[in-house]
């Protein structure tokens, strides 16, 4: 919507709740929504496994963090657990992490579903410690909010370190001629995997792959930054509209014995 030619032609006054959710949204993008439709952009994170919201991001909130420096970080927040819901971050081993460690993102509360149908392995699996599992990394803040780093499976492992996509992919969406982005590990005989990045650019725009590495390097670290960055056309996409990693993954993992 922000980069339809005729977004800047109407009165959005009207408009009261601006839900956002299925997909992060790059904090700079967030902080355009509400300098362009107004107070009423808000966000929610759930899964089918939990219909409804796990989280809450209210529009107060969001504009606060839109248009005050020291709030601007919640812009990468999901919200905070939503009423009647408890949600945790967890380690592998099935601790509950403190304020501020990575791990996954775990609920509790009468909103989640009770099974798969059919499938007692996966209910096991998905409510391990009595939990139910997100398949989302993240962490929470001091104040309560949420921050979703990456899925779980998305992770990609180099040389040892681990890099979220979904943090890549953010620091790419900063800079200006960059529209979509796909952030992969693609195999590497010495590292294991590298970061790959898969870029559309904005119309009229144009900006080189080495212009772009060390502008992310800037913005996250050499670790994290790209290795190499393809451009492309477009980005295959779900079919709810999200786009598809796995399918851009699987063009740089053909032919391979392994997919890790």
């Amino acid at each position: 919507l922000l980069s339809h030619p005729d977004v800047g032609k109407y009165d959005y006054s009207s408009l009261r709740y601006f839900l956002i959710g299925a997909a992060p949204v790059s904090p700079d993008k967030m902080k355009e929504a509400v300098e362009v439709f107004g107070p009423c952009i808000c966000q929610a994170f759930g899964q089918s496994e939990s219909p409804a919201f796990l989280t809450w991001m209210p529009p107060k909130l969001l504009a606060e963090a839109a248009t005050d420096p020291a709030k601007a970080h919640r812009l990468l927040s999901c919200g905070q657990p939503s009423l009647g819901m408890r949600v945790e971050i967890m380690d592998d081993d099935g601790n509950l992490l403190p304020r501020g460690e990575r791990g996954e993102i775990v609920a509790q509360g009468n909103l989640l579903s009770r099974e798969y149908l059919d499938n007692p392995e996966a209910t096991a699996e998905m409510r391990q410690f009595g939990w139910h599992h997100t398949g989302d990394i993240g962490y929470m803040d001091e104040d309560g909010f949420i921050y979703i780093v990456d899925r779980k499976k998305d992770m990609v492992i180099t040389g040892g370190f681990n890099v979220y996509p979904a943090e890549v992919e953010a620091g790419l969406l900063k800079h200006p001629a960059v529209q979509d982005v796909a952030v992969v590990g693609i195999p590497d005989e010495k590292w294991g995997e590298l970061v790959k990045g898969v870029v559309t650019l904005k119309a009229g725009q144009q900006v080189g792959e080495e212009e772009l590495i060390a502008f992310c390097k800037q913005e996250l670290g050499s670790v994290k930054a790209p290795k190499s960055i393809e451009f492309w056309e477009a980005l295959p996409r779900t079919g709810a509209g999200k786009i598809s990693r796995k399918d851009v993954r699987k063009t740089f993992w053909e032919g391979q014995e392994r997919a890790v």
